[in-house]
């Protein structure tokens, strides 16, 4: 809800979206459940996600810890 709250702060979704996708998440009981959410909302929540460039961090290589 961090994400979806520092969306609305962005002004990436509207105060309807946030409280529509937060309900919809809220009430999803499956990763399969939260993908059936309507197609309006989804877009929103993936280009908010796009602008906020939520994924940055997996495009990085991983970091491995030196030999001690």
């Amino acid at each position: 809800m961090k994400t979806l709250d520092e969306m609305l702060s962005l002004r990436l979704i509207s105060r309807e979206q946030h409280a529509e996708i937060g309900s919809w998440i809220a009430e999803a009981r499956t990763p399969q459940a939260i993908m059936r959410m309507p197609a309006p909302l989804w877009r929103a929540l993936e280009l908010a996600s796009v602008l906020m460039d939520v994924d940055a961090d997996l495009r990085q290589p991983p970091l491995f810890e030196a030999d001690l």
